[in-house]
């Protein structure tokens, strides 16, 4: 069975460029009907705080991205000093003492003779005697033991990929100060949830190229694969995520909904058009790792407000009656309502507009040269009680008195009747105005 996971820091809030590694990783395992695991990985006390989490689970409930199992590497310590104790007992992680003003000399020299700054693996070298000193005076952290060789694997978005392990350090597995890192604690946890597949951002592929040779040493299966693109910002800036406008939650503040969220991102950065589509399960049903590449994609939070506002004008009156009866429409005006105003709003905000201006009124907007049109046509209103004919039957009398046509003649009374240029369907919305509109300078000749 396709397992997948999603393993963000509990350290922020989610944003769109860790949201489309979420996605990514859910479409695949749903499209053959297999797992998603939420793992948080929260090994860093000092910066993981359980209102991230909780803002995380948030907001993946939000989007409809349901997880089948949820894990905490804080939960599962004592599996990793286990894995820490059997790597140390088979050679292939060793005790280092330098500091860290230590190492950064050991780089700043090799760079100044033109080496690449890689561990010299000095530790190796030790006595035990000698270790036993420093183990008295400073406390040690664990690099893995590389072998020096080119990896290569078969990558599900970039195809075939290798790196030369030669040119990077024996990466550190355990702090001195006891924390273990990602590159020990994803193996263990991938290893002992059965993940079969890894999908994640292209800036993991070295990782990648470490953690296949930690697979092999703890003896479990190495997964698939695939590294896509990454986001940035509509500038072509890197995504942060505690930075503002880009995190989810902003987005949700902004009235960008689920689905048009979800669309974009499901297909941003793919050969395939960006169409917007009802469900996760659509989605995942179409979803084709092999159509991403691997140049950075642009992320425009206007593109995901465009889809809101067409995902918006598509939804059954059933979908939002609880946005309207919260409003205030009465049951029995609600689909009148909404399939009058659905194509006219851009998220679920404007629909408060559209109601107040129906029970209220708008304040009209009348420009100077139209005053005399204006006055002259509302002397031709028919009295309420308006229907769908009410526009149609309006504006062909006031044509006919005034000469008018096109645009001329329906903009201006547009805009005194609403108090806006564009809106819905005019002949719709004028059986749902209940209150008059005043026009304190109605019978103002045209100057």
């Amino acid at each position: 069975m396709t397992t997948c996971r999603f393993a963000p820091s509990p350290t922020g809030f989610l944003h769109v460029g860790n949201l489309r590694t979420a996605l990514f990783n859910f479409l695949f395992a749903r499209k053959s009907g297999g797992c998603f695991i939420l793992r948080l990985d929260d090994t860093d006390p000092e910066r993981s705080r359980d209102e991230f989490a909780d803002a995380i689970r948030f907001d993946l409930e939000w989007l409809g991205l349901e997880w089948d199992r949820l894990e905490r590497q804080s939960a599962r310590l004592d599996r990793y000093r286990t894995a820490r104790d059997d790597l140390l007992a088979s050679g292939r992680l060793y005790e280092c003492f330098e500091t860290q003003a230590e190492l950064d000399l050991k780089r700043k020299k090799q760079r100044r003779l033109g080496r690449p700054p890689v561990y010299d693996r000095s530790a190796l070298q030790l006595s035990e005697t000698e270790r036993q000193d420093l183990r008295a005076s400073r406390p040690p952290h664990f690099r893995f033991l590389l072998h020096r060789h080119r990896a290569a694997w078969q990558d599900g978005i970039l195809g075939e990929t290798s790196i030369d392990v030669g040119s990077v350090s024996d990466p550190v597995l355990v702090r001195a100060d006891g924390q273990f890192l990602y590159t020990l604690a994803s193996v263990c946890d991938d290893i002992d949830f059965g993940v079969t597949d890894v999908v994640r951002g292209a800036d993991h592929v070295t990782n990648t190229a470490i953690q296949v040779q930690i697979f092999e040493a703890m003896g479990g299966g190495v997964p698939g694969f695939a590294h896509h693109s990454l986001l940035t910002g509509r500038g072509g800036e890197a995504l942060a995520k505690r930075e503002g406008s880009l995190a989810i939650r902003d987005l949700r503040a902004a009235g960008v909904e689920p689905m048009a969220l979800l669309s974009h991102l499901a297909r941003l950065g793919s050969s395939h058009p960006v169409v917007l589509r009802g469900s996760v399960t659509e989605l995942a049903a179409e979803f084709d790792l092999s159509r991403f590449g691997a140049a950075p994609a642009k992320f425009d939070p206007e593109d995901a407000a465009g889809l809101t506002a067409r995902y918006l004008a598509t939804l059954p009156v059933s979908a939002v009656s609880s946005d309207l009866a919260a409003l205030g429409v009465p049951s029995a005006e609600a689909g009148a309502f909404w399939g009058a105003v659905r194509e006219n709003i851009r998220t679920r905000s404007d629909i408060d507009h559209w109601w107040k201006f129906c029970t209220g009124g708008a304040e009209p907007l009348v420009d100077s040269e139209d005053a005399g049109f204006v006055a002259e046509a509302l002397d031709l209103l028919p009295p309420r009680p308006w229907n769908s004919g009410t526009w149609s039957s309006w504006t062909s009398r006031v044509s006919e008195a005034t000469g008018r046509r096109g645009r001329r003649l329906y903009l201006p009374l547009r805009k005194a009747l609403t108090g806006r240029p564009q809106g819905p369907d005019m002949s719709k919305l004028m059986p749902l105005i209940r209150a008059a509109p005043e026009w304190p300078e109605r019978r103002q000749a045209n100057p």
